[in-house]
């Protein structure tokens, strides 16, 4: 079953990232409620970033969808899947990981400017995330892409959100000064709703700004999914994030093993 127009599709093979509207509005409480849990017990790699000036925390986690029923869930049981395949052109979509941000209300800190693929150790031509908000998110504090970065043949140093660098000497090139130069660039970024979607491609530039509301805050649940030809990447000496530290693949391999599954195998479409 087609899920997703030609000019979604276009748009997302061109410029990077789409919105969806309306996709997961069956599963918001399904996710709210997963993340309840997970905030209420997070993994021992869990960030939670303070705002300095006594405001809210920015709560970042990964890699529980094996231990969070919910999670779960949605993965297996939701159109995620299928609207990977359609929007990566992949015959095969298979689960890299699950990743929680949330923002609380008055959580001066702002996601910095980045892109996910020097993060991670994969590698390959079918990439996807599916950021979905789980409050209403307007276009002041929503997450913003560069638009065509994907392009770029580009691979920036990784940063964790605080600003520091994941590896310090990785011999990658420093994200351009995108906000002192936003005029050079076309950004793109939409207000949303729960139950839309934010599709981008693992190579765009991205961030969003802090969140000054008041009483407010910002949940989302990311969804990230590999198409065909994905393999495992491993660099010497390097850090990724996540880790996948007990995973045993040599760079170069398929993606293979329980950590990974497939969602829907080749010639099922």
């Amino acid at each position: 079953m087609t899920r997703i127009g030609d000019k979604t599709r276009q748009e997302y093979r061109e410029k990077g990232a789409t919105v969806l509207r309306g996709v997961f509005t069956d599963w918001v409480e399904t996710l709210r409620a997963g993340v309840d849990a997970n905030m209420a017990a997070p993994d021992p790699t869990a960030r939670i970033y303070h705002d300095e000036n006594g405001g809210g925390r920015f709560f970042v986690d990964y890699c529980n969808w094996d231990r969070i029923p919910e999670y779960r869930d949605f993965i297996f049981n939701s159109p995620a899947a299928e609207i990977g395949a359609e929007l990566m052109d992949s015959v095969q979509v298979q689960l890299f990981h699950e990743h929680v941000l949330v923002k609380e209300a008055r959580t001066d800190i702002p996601t910095p400017w980045h892109h996910d693929a020097p993060y991670y150790c994969v590698d390959g031509p079918k990439t996807l995330s599916l950021w979905i908000p789980l409050d209403d998110v307007p276009r002041e504090t929503t997450l913003e892409f560069v638009a065509g970065s994907h392009l770029w043949g580009k691979s920036y140093r990784p940063q964790r959100f605080d600003g520091s660098a994941l590896n310090e000497d990785d011999g990658l090139e420093e994200i351009p000064d995108i906000d002192g130069h936003r005029e050079d660039y076309e950004i793109v970024g939409w207000a949303v709703r729960p139950g839309d979607a934010i599709a981008f491609d693992y190579r765009i530039l991205h961030g969003a700004p802090a969140n000054h509301a008041k009483t407010t805050q910002r949940r989302a649940f990311s969804l990230r999914l590999l198409g065909d030809g994905v393999t495992f990447v491993r660099r010497d000496g390097i850090v990724t994030s996540p880790p996948f530290k007990q995973v045993t693949l040599q760079n170069g391999d398929a993606l293979v093993g329980d950590e990974f599954p497939i969602l829907i195998a080749g010639g099922e479409r």
